[in-house]
């Protein structure tokens, strides 16, 4: 019999802030004193500016990684900076080392689909099974089914299916 895959994905289709959602549902794992690892989204300096620094931040350190580079107003390059994810990348690392009880990861994105950004570090953590939660946009959807070879979960973006999932799995 082969153990379930314990990760699952956050469907981000725009119904509601899914960093804010993963932030909550880390700090709530964390309060009832469960070791949780790794990365998010740090809150935009202001609304739905493109332009905004994306910032990720370690979950137990607070440490911030600044994960975008400026561009310019006009460029339609891709804002990720390489080298920002390779820094932050260490803490996923870690939480691939310390086996806690809960991983958390900004994103799966478009860097991760392509076999960049954080792949290698959340191949790692499930090769560990170690219980992984992460977001993914509607459209990397079927990335993400063939990154977990279609054995992660995908959850609707709302807090009562992110927690049932995780009593599921942290049980």
């Amino acid at each position: 019999m082969t153990q379930e895959l314990r990760a699952a994905a956050i469907r981000h289709d725009g119904s509601c802030d899914v960093d804010a959602l993963l932030a909550e549902v880390a700090e709530a794992q964390r309060s009832r004193g469960r070791r949780v690892r790794g990365l998010l989204m740090a809150p935009a300096a202001s609304g739905g500016d493109c332009l905004v620094e994306m910032v990720l931040v370690d979950v137990d350190k607070r440490d911030g990684y600044l994960v975008s580079q400026p561009l310019g107003r006009d460029s339609k390059a891709c804002r990720a900076d390489p080298q920002g994810f390779a820094r932050a990348s260490m803490v996923l690392r870690s939480a691939a080392a310390e086996e806690p009880d809960l991983v958390v990861c900004n994103r799966f994105g478009k860097l991760e689909a392509e076999g960049g950004g954080f792949s290698a570090e959340l191949l790692e953590i499930l090769s560990r099974d170690i219980p992984l939660l992460t977001v993914v946009s509607h459209h990397l959807v079927d990335d993400w089914q063939r990154f977990t070879g279609g054995e992660a979960q995908l959850l609707p973006p709302t807090r009562a299916a992110v927690d049932a999932w995780l009593a599921r799995t942290l049980a």
